[in-house]
């Protein structure tokens, strides 16, 4: 391939500018697969939504008393008496 040859100033900045142009969309289309990337990895929305109902339960009182009577509960469970 033959070098090109330019006349001015005014085509070497043209190209230029092609170029940065050209630079630009092979950069948006990496960010573009690797968002489709991170979508694919990332859990579906029903189990973010899972998530957010578990958030919203053990928040408030319900939760308060939940933190406290979880322990007890699997602490009995933990140290109940077999049936000898």
């Amino acid at each position: 391939m033959e070098p090109k040859k330019y006349a001015s100033y005014a085509e070497i900045d043209h190209d230029l500018k092609i170029l940065k142009v050209e630079r630009e969309i092979h950069y948006q289309k990496i960010i573009l697969s690797i968002d489709k990337t991170k979508e694919t990895i990332m859990p579906s929305k029903s189990v973010s939504f899972v998530g957010d109902v578990l958030q919203k339960a053990t928040t408030g009182p319900i939760g308060t008393i939940l933190k406290i009577a979880v322990p007890y509960a699997i602490n009995w469970y933990i140290n109940r008496k077999r049936g000898d």
